[in-house]
């Protein structure tokens, strides 16, 4: 899948990959996607949940040797 932007979140466990992900899509533009790199399992639930919240999208979550790779496309 393709992003406008990547957040690196490796090494951060929750609550802080979604604390780095709601900063960092407040400098997107509406319609960009944002990929979030995590490799806390917790991402899996936690995005789509803080998506479902904030009405941005989650596009979905590709795994890929420990890593977590979490597409968010931003509301508006």
């Amino acid at each position: 899948m393709k992003s406008d932007e990547i957040l690196d979140c490796l090494g951060l466990y929750c609550p802080m990959p979604i604390i780095e992900t709601a900063r960092k899509i407040k400098t997107l533009k509406p319609g960009q996607v944002l990929e979030v790199l995590a490799d806390d399992q917790g991402i899996k639930e936690d995005m789509p949940s803080w998506c479902r919240q904030t009405g941005h999208e989650c596009l979905g979550v590709e795994e890929d040797k420990g890593t977590f790779h979490v597409f968010v496309k931003k509301s508006g």
